[in-house]
């Protein structure tokens, strides 16, 4: 049941862009809640935030308030710039109340066949104006779009996690994706704030491409005995002037994560350097996901 959307809309339309009055997020976990709050902060756009569990949307919203909190203590932004980010925002448990969204993030499972299944659905929901753009890591665009009739209107939309924090979105135009869609998506990234590189569509894209080979680099070092995880971390952080290490990194973004998109590189690109390491794996099947489950490579004490 949608709570809100029209009002919200019809306060707020005059100050979005290129035409876009609504925005429907898909999936409220920590990419999709970002994603919710930059598109109604930073954009003034009204967020349609979608998810099939209720208590999810709920703390999904609480996280974000205590967000803007924050930034308003810090003096970021004003008392009034926090309750109209927060009034921008509505959410659902329904995909059939996107019917009126001109633009759609999904940012579910890093699963292709989830992706597909979900297009499929957006394609016969959504009105045939509506651009669909994918929070996709590395699953081709082009495949995802083959699922709608609309392949012209697809396109990746990859943000970098905490979404409100990280500067970058890389964008990612199918191979049917049409310049129009590009540009708008382009101004749309622009209008939430964030600096655009765009890749062509292959596996991993640019970041996970370099990125997550790296990781499971790290795993293997660790795997094979060469060094602890402790100095794997400390010599990267040190060694290369950046603010973490591999394993510590691969915690905040979600060992499940790191997996996943190892897998998409390795049977893909089909090249043996992108095979994941057993102990990533092993980590997986263990449910040692990282810091949202308290253990990764690290571990990570419930705050009480």
């Amino acid at each position: 049941m949608i709570r809100g959307l029209s009002t919200a809309i019809r306060r707020y339309s005059s100050v979005s862009a290129n035409g876009i009055k609504s925005i429907g997020v898909i999936g409220s976990g920590q990419m999709g809640i970002g994603i919710a709050q930059v598109s109604a902060q930073n954009a003034k756009i009204p967020v349609l935030l979608l998810d099939a569990d209720e208590a999810q949307l709920e703390k999904g919203i609480k996280f974000i308030a205590s967000n803007l909190e924050k930034a308003v203590s810090k003096g970021k932004i004003t008392a009034s710039d926090r309750e109209e980010t927060l009034s921008r925002i509505t959410t659902t448990t329904d995909i059939g109340d996107f019917g009126d969204t001109d633009f759609v993030i999904e940012a579910v499972s890093e699963n292709p066949s989830l992706k597909r299944e979900l297009f499929l659905n957006l394609d016969k929901i959504t009105k045939k104006s509506a651009i669909l753009g994918s929070n996709t890591s590395s699953i081709s665009i082009t495949k995802i779009a083959a699922a709608t009739s609309r392949a012209d209107k697809v396109i990746g939309m990859h943000f970098m996690n905490p979404v409100p924090v990280m500067q970058l979105v890389e964008i990612i135009p199918g191979l049917a994706t049409s310049k129009e869609t590009l540009d708008v998506t382009l101004d749309l990234a622009k209008k939430m704030g964030k600096i655009t590189t765009e890749s062509a569509d292959v596996p991993g894209f640019i970041a996970n491409r370099v990125l997550m080979p790296y990781i499971n680099e790290a795993v293997y070092v660790l795997q094979e005995g060469i060094a602890t995880k402790e100095d794997i971390d400390t010599t990267m952080k040190l060694g290369t002037n950046v603010p973490m290490g591999p394993l510590t990194l691969a915690d905040f973004i979600g060992l499940d994560t790191c997996l996943a998109i190892m897998r998409v590189l390795h049977t893909q690109l089909g090249d043996t350097k992108y095979r994941p390491s057993p102990l990533l794996v092993k980590y997986v099947d263990a449910g040692w996901l990282g810091k949202k489950t308290g253990r990764g490579f690290y571990e990570y004490p419930s705050k009480k």
